[in-house]
């Protein structure tokens, strides 16, 4: 039966124009319906249904900030809105998962006319067959750019964040099945925001971000921790951390990434080296230079390995990346010289 449905897909794709050559996805994806940065992504359906939630676009301004939704399906190859996310304004940073047949969206922060930014508690979830938002209950301590990642497919954790007072080392765990919140095992580091990493197999990998500076100068710093957090089999709330060494690359602000739980790997692709706000700027005011280096975390030996040094259109400020049938997507986000893009990146693999 998986052979049948494996050949069933390499035909559809083939039809569709998705070719696999070597190692290297080369497809014809469509680009999304608009340039947006800032934005949370999602799968369903096993991959074939890829959702982008919200995010700012070329403009830069606050009232560039949607809150639209573009979904891709893989089946025909092309984007269509969807609900938009309910509010009456759009927001930067927030995280998504997919999972029970429903798009989970968490947190997230608003920015007014003034260029205030106000972080949010809300969670969001969509059901797409009664094309309805629904409401879950607020998440406790209001977190954007936290990672986010699912176990068992009922426990959704958002590690770490931006909230009110900045960074935050809570981990904090949402039951889907029960619509309620806990606290697991707190980040062991320093507490951090715009870091990267995932979930996969009990294990929560997360590496770099910003933190509070202790000294003079730049309000925040780039972290270059990275940690590992085994999940205990029978207490979800409880974490063991253990220290990891530094990751490939110079990055560490803003990388995009994803857990493949297939393959049981984290992926980290783009990035900056310097900490920089959602226009793409560092404290200097200049545009921050995206790093070109793809990397991953391999679960089962619990090493850092260089996949590229040189991935063609890098990206950074996209707010994960998402396993496909096609290979690992990053959708839209910011590429060189601060641009924002619609296109979808194909993440390259060893």
């Amino acid at each position: 039966m998986k052979k049948l449905t494996l050949f069933l897909l390499i035909v559809l794709f083939m039809g569709l124009g998705f070719v696999q050559v070597g190692a290297q996805d080369v497809s014809k994806i469509p680009p999304m319906p608009a340039a947006v940065s800032n934005n949370a992504v999602a799968t369903l359906q096993n991959g074939l249904e890829v959702f982008s939630l919200m995010g700012v676009g070329p403009k830069k301004n606050w009232d560039d900030v949607t809150n639209k939704v573009y979904m891709l399906r893989l089946a025909s190859a092309k984007w269509s809105d969807i609900r938009a996310v309910p509010g009456v304004a759009g927001r930067l940073g927030a995280v998504a998962v997919g999972m029970r047949g429903k798009i989970f969206l968490f947190g997230g922060y608003i920015v007014d006319n003034q260029g205030g930014q106000i972080t949010v508690s809300d969670v969001n979830g969509y059901v797409p067959q009664e094309k309805k938002w629904y409401r879950g209950e607020d998440i406790p301590v209001p977190v954007d750019s936290a990672v986010i990642g699912v176990n068992h497919d009922r426990y959704v954790y958002l590690v770490g964040g931006r909230s009110k007072n900045g960074p935050v080392n809570n981990v904090q765990v949402y039951d889907a099945q029960k619509n309620t919140w806990s606290q697991a095992t707190p980040l062991p580091g320093a507490p951090v925001f715009g870091h990267a990493g995932g979930l996969a197999e009990d294990e929560i990998v997360y590496a770099d971000g910003a933190m509070k500076n202790s000294g003079s100068g730049d309000p925040y710093v780039a972290s270059q921790e990275c940690w590992l957090g085994k999940i205990d089999k029978k207490d979800p709330n409880k974490i063991e951390w253990g220290k990891l060494p530094a990751h490939p690359g110079p990055a560490h602000f803003g990388i995009a990434a994803g857990a493949l739980a297939k393959d049981r790997r984290m992926v980290f692709s783009g990035g900056s080296a310097a900490v920089h706000d959602f226009k793409g700027n560092g404290y200097d005011g200049r545009p921050v230079e995206i790093s070109p280096v793809t990397f991953d975390f391999d679960l089962h030996s619990h090493r850092w390995e260089t996949v590229t040094e040189d991935t063609a259109d890098p990206r950074m400020d996209s707010r994960g990346i998402v396993e496909t049938p096609i290979g690992r997507l990053i959708l839209g986000g910011m590429v060189k010289d601060g641009a924002f893009t619609a296109r979808v990146q194909v993440v390259p693999h060893k």
